[in-house]
């Protein structure tokens, strides 16, 4: 039997263990070192009244104890994993190498997964023993149960629910479509332990929401100003919560969130275990770790550097403006087959245009952004992972978290506004060891961002084109006439 499961010999906890030590066994400091011994003692003061808790559940099985130093570093090197922080544990080979309990390994077998992605080999030993964890991946790789599985075993080492209690594990995201899909795997890990869990995000009507708050979840995914709105209505609040996690960091950023996600949390309690996961790692996304942070892990997969996956074909073609619409229709004509394509656009209003122009040409196409309803959200995506309606024009609400099994092209119409919205987009193609194609409009008005792409391009393998080139050493782009054929460089065939 695992040393998980014994959840049902204490009717008054999950499992049948009690923490050994303080607060966590004393694996976080309540403040830094050099604050005050008033501050320190404050931080203290905050706890008291406090159910003590348990986090750290990680056994070395001698699998992994028995691998030499030699034999880690080349493991690391193979997967790409590169690692800081006070001693960091070995990576995990094999899902049994983790300790998981027989009821996680049985969902894992279930979902037919076969080995650890990398940032799970390295993550997953972290997060169990209780430290603070700093993850940078892309995004496809896996990072969600990276965090969630530990943080199914952390609820299960608490003391069940009390009327009026709030969360004991707590997820930030940036998008309702993200939080939706993290609350999907919560539902399907979680359930063989009957750990309960709720999104909470803007848009749709409170009462829903409400209702389950109001019966006790353990897990809450949420946005951040929807769950402040929560907390604000005391309909729930964060004095359980030992488990924190911070998704898409680096993206909740971009979108302007960072005061609410300090005030959110400033309400949890300083001991708390908190997990910081970003694609890139930009320096606000690292001085907002630092506040959040005590001696945490640092796991690198790849690079800190901004980078494309490699398994994705990337295409970027120079024209103008009114040239777009026309190489679109040829484009989709070349390689419409049924597979499902993502249409990127900047606006709402364009996204609708483009859109309602596909439909009246003939192509099967809807689209998804901020104004529609939540409803239709639901609807729109729906159609798009059916396969009934194959082609799906977005704006950057779907870049980040959108997990459509696959997704085979996407196109960027109009270029973003960062390189690393640009690298988000593209990766909802070529997810979970596939391959897929990214083709990219760019035009006199992107220019700026031309030195940077040629780099993603040139990490990546891909080819670039001349006329990219000549942008990128700050060449004026060339003149593009109504004559000009559509070539995608590399792939051996025109786009027209």
């Amino acid at each position: 039997m695992s040393r998980f499961d014994g959840r049902a010999a204490d009717p008054a906890s999950y499992r049948d263990r009690r923490s050994e030590g303080a607060f966590g066994g004393g694996t976080r400091a309540f403040a830094p070192p050099s604050k005050a011994d008033a501050a320190a003692a404050a931080a203290q003061a905050e706890l008291d009244g406090l159910p003590r808790f348990e986090k750290n559940f990680y056994v070395e099985v001698p699998s992994v104890a028995g691998m030499t130093v030699e034999e880690v570093e080349a493991y690391r090197r193979r997967r790409e994993i590169t690692v800081e922080g006070n001693d960091v544990p070995k990576p995990v080979r094999d899902f049994r190498d983790v300790g998981f309990p027989e009821y996680v390994l049985q969902e894992i077998t279930k979902a037919g997964f076969v080995e650890p992605t990398p940032i799970q080999s390295q993550g997953w030993p972290m997060a169990l023993k209780g430290r603070d964890l700093i993850g940078i991946a892309e995004t496809g790789s896996g990072k969600t149960l990276s965090y969630l599985l530990p943080a199914i075993v952390h609820v299960n080492a608490q003391p069940i629910l009390a009327p009026g209690d709030g969360p004991i594990v707590l997820v930030l995201a940036p998008t309702r479509e993200l939080a939706v899909q993290i609350q999907q795997e919560t539902t399907k890990f979680g359930a063989s332990s009957k750990i309960k869990s709720t999104c909470i995000y803007g848009g749709v009507p409170k009462g829903p929401q409400v209702r389950d708050l109001q019966k006790g979840v353990e897990i809450i995914i949420a946005t951040p100003g929807r769950l402040i709105d929560m907390i604000e209505s005391h309909h729930t609040n964060l004095r359980r919560v030992t488990y924190l996690v911070l998704d898409e960091a680096d993206r909740m950023l971009d979108m302007g969130f960072e005061p609410q996600i300090k005030k959110i949390v400033s309400q949890i309690r300083p001991d708390r275990q908190t997990l910081y996961w970003s694609a890139t790692w930009p320096k606000e996304v690292e001085q907002l770790a630092r506040n959040f942070l005590f001696d945490p892990y640092k796991v690198i997969i790849g690079s800190e550097e901004l980078k494309a996956n490699h398994a994705i074909s990337q295409h970027v073609e120079i024209l103008s403006e009114s040239q777009k619409y026309n190489k679109l229709v040829n484009l989709l004509e070349d390689i419409m087959d049924g597979s499902r394509i993502l249409i990127f656009m900047d606006t709402k209003k364009g996204c609708d245009q483009i859109t309602r122009q596909l439909r009246m040409d003939g192509w099967p196409a809807l689209s998804i952004h901020g104004d529609k309803s939540q409803a239709e959200r639901d609807w729109v995506l729906s159609e798009f992972k059916s396969g009934k309606s194959p082609i799906m024009t977005a704006t950057d609400v779907a870049a980040r978290g959108l997990d459509v099994k696959d997704v085979k092209y996407v196109i960027n119409y109009d270029f973003p506004g960062s390189l690393e919205d640009y690298v988000h987009r593209i990766g909802r193609t070529g997810r979970a060891g596939a391959t897929g194609t990214a083709y990219t409009f760019f035009t006199a008005a992107n220019a700026r961002f031309a030195k940077d792409l040629i780099n993603i391009l040139v990490e990546a393998g891909q080819k670039v084109s001349p006329e990219l080139a000549n942008m990128g050493r700050g060449a004026p782009p060339p003149s593009l006439g109504h004559r000009d054929r559509y070539r995608g460089h590399g792939s051996g065939r025109s786009w027209s």
